[in-house]
């Protein structure tokens, strides 16, 4: 009788500790990669990341516990598109308003020089820069694919799923044959005017590299979640997209 009472107060004492120390080995921290990519095209027009896609994000993990890191394919200084400096919208103003996060979009850390172990997902923010760095950085290529074989949620939005077009997985299969996947669309490009500056078409290399497209009507909110993948398909979609990943977050 006295072996069981002893027995069950270590049990008492130790499953709480053990589901700390499991706890503790969970990356705190989310990463998200904005473009380094400052010029629209031939045009002479600035371009960058998009506020919004990177505040309503960087909000919503924040608001989940979580550290929030910013990085980029080179590393250093990242553009935003100055059309996208909307100090109305109060996320976007909180972000602005904290120092921290500032200076971290100011000296973005490189992609080659991150252990990627130190994270729990990584989100890339749109903004039409995207299109000319994310597709073809090996470093975003290789986080995407790492994060994905190794159980962590991806996820993307607006012109930020520029990132996952040319990404193969170990096996040689493309990332996104099959899967569910949005994100700007053809559509929604020409509405802005910018079909014929764009390097490509995003909604069209999505469905190119085999990508099964959903979409809502232009510049309404729309988020598509294929397993560990969650992709937003514009600017209305950011938080929603972040929330999916908290989401897939908590059922690690």
């Amino acid at each position: 009788m006295q072996f069981s009472k002893t027995l069950a107060a270590l049990v008492f004492i130790l499953v709480p500790m053990l589901s700390l120390q499991a706890e503790a080995h969970q990356p705190a921290k989310v990463l998200i990669v904005v473009t380094n990519h400052g010029q629209l095209g031939d045009t002479g027009d600035p371009t960058g990341y998009y506020l919004t896609e990177v505040a309503h994000p960087w909000h919503v993990f924040r608001e989940a516990g979580y550290t929030v890191e910013f990085a980029s394919p080179r590393g250093g200084f990242a553009p935003m598109d100055p059309k996208s400096f909307d100090l109305e919208d109060p996320v976007n103003r909180k972000l602005w308003h904290d120092l921290a996060a500032v200076e971290a979009l100011v000296h973005t850390k490189a992609l080659s020089s991150l252990d990627k172990d130190d994270y729990a997902t990584v989100f890339f923010a749109g903004g039409h820069g995207t299109m000319w760095d994310f597709p073809d950085s090996p470093e975003v290529q290789s986080i995407v694919r790492d994060f994905l074989e190794s159980g962590k949620p991806v996820g993307a939005v607006c012109h930020g799923p520029a990132a996952l077009v040319n990404v193969k997985m170990s096996d040689g299969s493309p990332l996104l044959r099959g899967r569910q996947v949005n994100g700007f669309t053809n559509e929604e490009e020409a509405n802005v005017g910018l079909t014929d500056v764009m390097p490509f078409l995003l909604e069209s290399a999505m469905k190119d590299a085999g990508g099964e497209f959903t979409e809502s009507p232009p510049f309404e909110t729309h988020v598509a979640v294929d397993g560990l993948l969650v992709t937003g398909q514009n600017p209305a979609s950011a938080t929603k997209a972040a929330q999916e990943l908290v989401a897939l977050l908590g059922k690690r």
